[in-house]
């Protein structure tokens, strides 16, 4: 069997199902080798990435590109929940770009963490007395 060429699998993917543009594609395809390569499955024959350990490879993927714009991104591609990111994996599988094992489901990526929490919290401003001191209501009273 050819291989298939990722870019024309894509293109094919989209046409089929418009929910997600090219590039959410090739992020996710760049976080699977990211992922791979930080659990050092890349050199190995078992290449398989959960979808636990995929989910944690893309926040951090995501983090390590896009930063505080991260949610920024995703909502532009319409990726609102992990389950998202499940939808393009499966759609990859379907189409001969990702493998699956037979316990893999759609399922792994339902729940797996809250955007504003990963995404957005950590770039909010503390609001830790250290880093906003309110003025002190009871100035000492100088004078005669």
């Amino acid at each position: 069997m050819k291989p298939i060429d990722l870019d024309e699998g894509i293109r094919r993917i989209v046409a089929q199902d418009p929910r997600y543009p090219s590039d959410a594609y090739l992020f996710v395809q760049e976080a699977i080798q990211f992922t791979q390569r930080a659990l050092g499955r890349h050199k190995s024959e078992q290449k398989h990435v959960a979808a636990k350990e995929l989910l944690d490879g893309i926040r951090d993927c995501a983090l390590r590109l896009f930063g505080p714009m991260a949610p920024t991104v995703f909502d532009e591609w319409g990726i609102h929940t992990c389950e998202d990111f499940g939808e393009i994996v499966f759609n990859m599988i379907d189409n001969n770009l990702a493998t699956k094992t037979q316990s893999d489901s759609r399922d792994d990526f339902k729940g797996g963490y809250s955007f504003e929490e990963v995404f957005r919290k950590p770039y909010l401003p503390s609001n830790s007395p250290a880093s906003n001191p309110r003025p002190n209501p009871h100035p000492a009273q100088t004078g005669a």
